[in-house]
């Protein structure tokens, strides 16, 4: 590979979000590109995440791209190793290969005002590209909590993202740290394997059956026959999420039904009132990601299972102590403790129009300008930005919004004409965020009494979109020129740097 190459833009990840842009980008005309991936394949997350029991809860159908339907998928929720062979099938129907550029790790994302474009160093080597598109996720990067005495643990340690294959969980003690989606994937797929099973549960998840089911091969034959019948059942399932949208986001004391239908699925398999009531949350049904899984409460129900309500402290030697002083043997710690959501690593590596980091920018809390753009960083964009995710539909939906604004800005680039940046107004952030976060307040993730992954250290909500995915694909139907300012070579570049302080200033208020 050159030293050094120029680009007219520059995907980052290769997960749905960067593969989404890439066909995109192939679909606009825009063939000078690259896919730049750290790893050495495709996949983001379903590549990353290959713990037992990994699978997605999102139904199959709505869990892909509309461009892109699969009328193969085996069950109606599939597990990891068929998403990630549909991704891979992506890359190759769409000729996505010769674009990518795997193992290359990128170290700082620079932007050079007087050439209105972006220096991007990697691992094996350095580009320039007109415009950024990031789409490294935000569950790429896993959070293990600073526990004192970790590191002098003698057993094996690793996070659910990082599962060790190698490791014989046969007849060993474990320790599962956390009660998230992956977490209670992992604990019915070990249980019959481990010897003793200990869960550290901060906060008990609300737990729905998981309708899932093998696809008929009628089924699939329909699909595969008349594409149709695909395109329906991927619009029904989308229509039922949206009407589901307005308990969460408006009236969340409509969710008590709910609850009272998570309770009966947890007391079909929990008999002892004691373990009932360790497992029954005290925050409205929706507040955190409500979970699906027909295994999970059987599987506490195990003689060989214990579930401390309380998070882990510290480590002694092989004593795991929680924080309501419980001490456990073990031989094995498992972190199913997230990802650094509202504190992205990839922040770090951006350094925008005067000088300052992405992270630095964001100290005051995550903002963008339609989960798209931010102020004093001209022609970089994010895939899954600021307050784009979603509690009870497919992130796929909010992607494919993104895709959609992301190639508008790109003709609005050509329209302009010449070399040109676009630069987000910080008076178009602000006004936007003020928007969601108003809306926020009603919203079942704020008012719901519980502390969760979608909420920064400031208590916002920075990760959710607070209305249905048919509103986020109107806002980001295309550009509002009124929303940038336009960039060109030389002084103008300059114009940029005063914006950044007001753009601090409004962060903080």
């Amino acid at each position: 590979m050159a030293k050094h190459e120029h680009v007219r833009v520059a995907v980052i990840g290769s997960g749905f979000g960067g593969l989404g842009a890439a066909v995109r980008l192939r679909r606009e005309g825009i063939t000078d590109f690259v896919v730049l991936e750290r790893a050495d394949s495709v996949g983001g997350t379903w590549r990353d995440n290959s713990y037992p029991g990994c699978a997605c809860d999102v139904p199959s159908h709505l869990y892909s791209f509309s461009f892109a339907p699969n009328p193969d998928w085996p069950r109606t929720f599939s597990g990891q190793r068929h998403i990630r062979a549909y991704l891979e099938h992506v890359t190759d129907t769409f000729r996505l290969r010769p674009h990518l550029r795997l193992n290359h790790e990128v170290k700082l994302m620079r932007w050079e005002a007087e050439e209105l474009r972006w220096h991007i160093e990697t691992n094996q080597g350095s580009f320039t590209a007109d415009v950024i598109v990031s789409a490294t996720g935000p569950l790429s990067d896993p959070k293990i909590p600073d526990i004192p005495g970790l590191a002098d643990f003698p057993g094996k340690v690793f996070h659910s993202a990082q599962w060790d294959h190698d490791y014989d969980l046969t007849g060993k003690r474990v320790a599962m740290v956390g009660t998230g989606a992956s977490a209670i994937q992992i604990v019915p797929a070990i249980q019959p394997q481990v010897g003793k099973l200990t869960l550290f549960q901060r906060t008990p998840p609300w737990v729905m059956p998981r309708m899932d089911r093998a696809i008929t091969g009628a089924e699939r034959w329909l699909h595969r026959t008349i594409p149709f019948t695909g395109t329906a059942r991927r619009g029904l399932l989308w229509g039922i999420r949206e009407l589901q949208v307005s308990a969460f986001t408006k009236r969340p004391g409509e969710l008590g039904l709910v609850e009272s239908l998570a309770k009966a699925n947890m007391a079909k398999a929990i008999k002892d009132p004691a373990l009932r009531a360790k497992l029954t949350p005290s925050y409205r049904i929706g507040c955190k990601r409500i979970l699906l899984s027909n295994t999970y409460y059987p599987a506490l129900a195990r003689p060989n299972v214990d579930v401390v309500a309380s998070g882990l402290r510290e480590v002694r030697g092989s004593t795991v102590v929680a924080a309501d002083g419980t001490e456990t043997e073990v031989d094995a710690i498992v972190f199913g403790t997230g990802f650094h959501v509202t504190d992205m690593p990839i922040a770090e590596r951006v350094v925008g129009a005067d000088g300052v980091s992405l992270a630095e920018a964001w100290k005051g809390g995550v903002q963008s300008l339609r989960g798209a753009t931010v102020d004093g960083f001209p022609n970089w964009m994010t895939i899954i930005g600021p307050n784009t995710g979603l509690g009870n539909s497919s992130m796929i939906l909010m992607i494919e919004s993104q895709l959609n604004y992301m190639a508008d800005y790109l003709r609005q680039l050509n329209v302009l004409g010449g070399r040109a940046a676009l630069a987000a107004r910080p008076s178009a952030v602000g006004a936007w965020n003020r928007k969601v976060q108003a809306r926020m307040e009603r919203t079942v993730w704020k008012a719901g009494g519980c502390d969760s992954w979608y909420l920064d250290a400031n208590g916002r909500n920075t990760t959710l979109w607070p209305g249905t995915t048919g509103e986020f694909r109107r806002e980001t139907r295309q550009v509002d020129l009124a929303e940038y300012e336009v960039l060109r070579p030389g002084a103008e570049a300059a114009s940029a740097q005063p914006k950044r302080t007001a753009r601090k200033r409004e962060a903080v208020k």
